[in-house]
């Protein structure tokens, strides 16, 4: 500097834009300066064959996907899913014949299974009559006299470790918008029950009552009460709190509630026991949310050449994601269970990996995409409705839409984000967050409590790299909907 430089004059206000770390932010604002703190990283973690993949998917391939996203995310949130039946499920899936039992998450043999779901094979087994005890059961199962089965290869959705021969009543949903049907089995309930992970007197019995007892009487009611609007009450519950996955008590109570004159005007000796059945089961409405986000799901992996999310399953050993119009299931390595709050005497150490294929309702609009709504959801993520809302938030960041049905109050009745768009979850290495139950990692004493999951980042990456590596197919026709 020489003596005819101009002066410098530092400002008597600064305000600051950071971007990257957070820790300069903080020391800006702890001196009580304005700062805007961008939240920038490096997409896709830095990794070359990402980057490259997501170059081409929003460089040339983009116009295509974005329209099929569209029609995709249209149909995710416009279709209707509706129950029309209960049925025993060899009525309905043919590949139940013979001694074959459907099972949660991705195909898997035998000496991986894990022990919660190995015990629901076994109560199932006995369930069925094949065999006289859990021991014979064992027995079939591990020299594969008993086939298992993915339930999602035969558009059927089961929660936790659950797991369900031909007898086993199920729900019939249908997506009148689509033409779609998909299908789950009738909610077990709390405690000594076979989707906790349990094989004892007491959990085979459960499933011998929905068989003998609740399924043909729910039947005979839904026949009575006529179509059921799944996704209508869902959006009710969602409303008075309810995320429709981890907690389902106002949706289980609407349903319930729609259900009653219709079990009232029945008679025989066993509506009593129904009717203390269904008041018990919170989580009643549970399956049959399950049961129409699949129906949805279906109709939406019609369209070819989405980047959409459409399945998201897991079985305690392995987690799957497959893309609309995809038939190819990514699989990694099933993740614990963070943010949770166990029953006293358990702990992280007692937890089984996540399991079951509930995840598919945070696909459209509900369990972690709906947390912004859920006090019950907020307590497990620090206790206050902020974390819940960082939560939507985040889910909102790699969806492609919003929900047309699903409001949220807190939120200022915003719809919550639908639509997860695997270039998003890549490019910032955000995957879903998924609410859920936790098991016992081995001691059969069924749930010991709930949290989130967050689902593998792996099995996105390698979905992005098969979309990239195929040939974007021609636009399909816009519906004129925008997301």
């Amino acid at each position: 500097m020489t003596a005819d430089s101009p002066k410098v004059v530092l400002p008597h206000e600064v305000s600051v834009i950071n971007i990257g770390l957070s820790l300069f932010a903080d020391a800006v604002r702890d001196q009580g300066r304005p700062v805007q703190h961008l939240d920038w990283r490096i997409p896709a973690d830095g990794r070359p064959d990402l980057i490259a993949a997501l170059e081409r998917l929003y460089g040339p391939a983009a116009q295509a996907i974005d329209t099929a996203n569209e029609e995709v995310v249209r149909r995710l949130d416009r279709g209707k899913p509706q129950l029309v039946d209960v049925t025993p499920a060899a009525s309905v899936v043919p590949a139940l014949s013979g001694r074959v039992l459907l099972h949660c998450g991705p195909g898997i043999d035998w000496a991986e299974t894990c022990d919660p779901l190995r015990r629901s094979l076994r109560a199932a087994t006995v369930a069925e009559g094949w065999a006289s005890s859990v021991e014979a059961a064992d027995d079939l199962l591990s020299m594969g006299e008993v086939t298992m089965e993915p339930a999602y290869r035969h558009d059927v959705v089961l929660p936790m470790a659950s797991a369900i021969g031909p007898s086993a009543p199920v729900f019939v949903v249908q997506d009148t918008e689509g033409g779609t049907q998909a299908f789950s089995p009738i909610n077990q309930g709390p405690g000594d029950t076979a989707w906790f992970g349990r094989d004892t007197p007491g959990a085979i019995a459960r499933l011998e009552f929905l068989r003998d007892v609740a399924g043909p009487l729910l039947r005979r009611i839904v026949e009575s009460a006529g179509p059921v609007d799944v996704f209508g009450l869902a959006a009710q519950a969602v409303q008075i709190g309810d995320d429709v996955h981890m907690r389902t008590q106002g949706a289980s109570a609407l349903l319930i509630r729609h259900l009653l004159p219709h079990l009232a005007g029945l008679d025989g000796p066993d509506l009593v026991p129904l009717a203390r059945f269904l008041s018990a089961d919170h989580l009643f409405f549970l399956n049959l949310a399950m049961a129409g986000a699949k129906a949805v799901a279906l109709w939406a992996e019609q369209v070819a050449g989405s980047s959409i999310v459409t399945m998201m399953c897991r079985n305690g050993t392995t987690y799957g994601v497959r893309l609309a119009g995809s038939g190819v299931v990514h699989v990694a390595p099933a993740p614990p269970v963070s943010d949770a709050m166990y029953y006293p005497d358990h702990g992280p150490a007692d937890a089984a990996a996540d399991i079951g294929d509930s995840a598919i309702l945070e696909l459209v609009g509900l369990g972690g995409a709906a947390a912004a709504g859920s006090p019950a959801v907020a307590a497990f993520l620090g206790g206050g409705l902020a974390d819940a809302a960082a939560m939507t938030d985040a889910m909102t960041s790699i969806c492609a839409g919003r929900s047309s049905r699903f409001k949220l109050p807190f939120a200022g009745y915003r719809g919550t984000p639908v639509g997860v768009d695997v270039r998003r979850v890549v490019e910032l290495n955000s995957p879903p967050r998924v609410t859920t139950g936790i098991l016992h990692a081995s001691s059969g004493v069924g749930q010991i409590g709930a949290g989130v999951a967050t689902a593998p980042i792996e099995c996105f990456r390698e979905a992005l790299r098969a979309l990239a590596a195929r040939r974007p197919p021609d636009p399909p026709a816009s519906s004129g909907w925008t997301p």
